[in-house]
C-alpha cells in the first residue's frame, strides 16, 4: 500500500504541470474510450451482477450496480461535460498589494492526492477520475467489492487512455488492497493521501470519519423530507412528492418522509395514497396518520433509517414550525423541500432548516452536480467544511498565495 501510494503521490507532480487544454483533450478521448469499449463494460458488469443476484443484494443495490448501453453512454458524456467547464486550476481568487508594496494573489490549486472511498455505482469510477484529473488531482479509488469487475473494467479503459498519452496510469488507480484492512491502512496514509471523501452507508462513513488521520469531506446518508405546507398548490404537492420518493428510491436525494400539514391533512392525504398505491410504495405513517388512511405504524427508527427503497414514511405536523422541528431532529443535512404558494412561509423554512440544499416547490431529486450544472460530481458533501453538497471540481481545489516582491525585507 505505501509504495502505490508513493507513486500516486510522485504522479500528482506530473499532472500538475499539464496543461488545461491537455487535460480536456485526454478527458474527451476517455469518453471515446469508454463507448469504443462497451462490451468489455458490459460483459464486466454482467459478472458483478450475477454475483448480486447469487448474494441477494436487494433491488436498490442491484439498480445502482447495473450498466448498460444508455448509462455507459451517460458516463462518457459526463466526462465531455466535465472536459468542457472552465480550467479550475491557476485561477486568481483574489489579488492586492499590500502596505509593504508586495503584489499578493490568491490562487487556486489541486489538493493533491484524494482517495475516494465508494459502494455500488460504478459511474462514481468514471465520475470521480474525470472530476479529479480535470482538477489535476490524483485519485485513488476503492470502489464496493459488489461492482469489482466493472470498476476494473472501467479503470482499464481510463488508464489505457492515460499510457497512450505517456502519462502514469497511477494518475488514475485503484486501491490494491480493497479488504477492510486496505481501507484501514488508506485512511492513515497522510503523508501521501491529502483528503479522502467517503460516501456509502453509515456504517462506512462512521468507520472512516473515527478512523481517519487523512482529512475527511464525508458524503453522508440522505434523509431528505418533503414538507407540503396549508398554501400548497395539492396537484404541484402530488406530483413533486411521487417524484421525489418513486423516480428513483434507491439514490441519497430520494425523499425519505412526507410532513403534512394537519390543516390540509385529511384532503391531501387520501389523494397521496391513491398515487403512492400506484407506484407500490410501502407506506408507513403517525398516529394522525393512521386514523386517516390505512398505512403501517411509523417508529423513530423509521424516521431516521435511509430506505434506499420504496418505502416511505408520512408524519403529519402541525404547520411549518412543526415540519421544521421534525427535520431537525431526524434531517441529515442533505436535502429538505417545501411545497407552498406562501413567500413568507418558503422564506421562513429557507433560513430555518441547515441542510446542504433546501428546495421551494421542487424535487429534491435534483440535488445532484449534473443536475446543478457541474458536469458530475465526487458525491453530496453533507460537511460544512470546505464543500457542501454537489461536490464539482471547484470543491477538489485549495488554495494558495503568491507573492510578489522587488526586494522588501521586514
Amino acid at each position: 500500500m505505501e509504495k502505490f501510494l508513493e507513486e500516486a503521490k510522485s504522479a500528482s507532480r506530473v499532472l500538475s504541470l499539464i496543461s488545461g487544454a491537455k487535460k480536456n483533450k485526454i478527458l474527451r478521448e476517455m469518453a471515446s474510450a469508454l463507448r469504443a469499449n462497451i462490451m468489455d463494460l458490459l460483459e464486466a458488469n454482467a459478472l458483478d451482477m450475477s454475483d448480486g443476484k447469487k448474494n441477494s443484494l436487494t433491488s436498490a443495490l442491484m439498480d445502482r450496480l447495473y450498466l448498460d448501453e444508455k448509462r455507459i453512454e451517460a458516463m462518457a458524456v459526463a466526462i465531455e461535460e466535465i472536459a468542457a467547464l472552465k480550467e479550475p486550476v491557476g485561477r486568481v481568487i483574489d489579488g492586492w498589494v499590500s502596505e509593504d508594496g508586495l503584489k499578493i494573489e490568491k490562487v487556486s490549486i489541486p489538493i493533491g492526492v484524494i482517495g475516494i472511498i465508494y459502494e455500488s455505482r460504478p459511474n462514481v469510477t468514471s465520475d470521480t477520475a474525470a472530476l479529479c484529473f480535470k482538477s489535476s488531482n490524483v485519485c485513488v479509488l476503492k470502489g464496493g467489492k459488489e461492482a469489482e469487475n466493472s470498476n476494473r473494467a472501467i479503470a482499464k479503459v481510463l488508464q489505457g487512455v492515460l499510457e497512450k498519452n505517456s502519462l502514469p496510469k497511477s494518475l488514475i488507480s485503484l486501491i490494491p488492497d480493497s479488504s477492510r484492512e486496505g481501507v484501514a491502512k488508506l485512511i492513515k496514509m497522510d503523508k501521501y493521501v491529502d483528503l479522502i471523501i467517503p460516501r456509502g452507508g453509515a456504517g462506512l462513513i462512521k468507520y472512516v470519519c473515527d478512523n481517519a488521520t487523512v482529512s475527511v469531506v464525508k458524503h453522508d446518508k440522505g434523509q431528505c423530507h418533503t414538507y407540503i405546507d396549508k398554501d400548497a398548490k395539492l396537484d404541484n404537492a402530488i406530483k413533486i412528492a411521487i417524484n421525489a420518493k418513486v423516480q428513483r428510491p434507491g439514490v441519497c436525494n430520494a425523499m425519505e418522509t412526507l410532513l403534512v400539514d394537519s390543516a390540509i391533512a385529511k384532503e391531501a392525504l387520501p389523494l397521496l395514497k391513491i398515487e403512492f398505491d400506484k407506484a407500490h410504495t410501502e407506506l408507513k405513517g403517525c398516529a394522525k396518520t393512521q386514523a386517516i388512511i390505512d398505512v403501517s405504524n411509523a417508529t423513530d427508527e423509521d424516521y431516521d433509517t435511509e430506505y434506499l427503497a420504496n418505502i416511505l414514511n408520512i408524519k403529519v405536523v402541525e404547520g411549518v414550525e412543526g415540519a421544521i422541528e421534525h427535520i431537525v431532529r431526524f434531517g441529515s443535512g442533505h436535502s429538505e423541500a417545501i411545497i407552498t404558494e406562501d413567500i413568507t412561509t418558503a422564506e421562513l423554512f429557507l433560513n430555518a432548516i441547515d441542510a446542504a440544499a433546501v428546495y421551494v416547490n421542487a424535487s429534491t431529486r435534483f440535488t445532484d452536480g449534473g443536475a446543478f450544472g457541474f458536469g458530475a460530481e465526487v458525491g453530496i458533501s453533507t460537511n460544512k467544511l470546505h464543500a457542501r453538497g454537489p461536490m464539482g471540481i471547484e470543491g477538489l481545489t485549495t488554495y494558495k498565495f503568491k507573492i510578489y516582491g522587488s526586494g522588501q525585507i521586514r
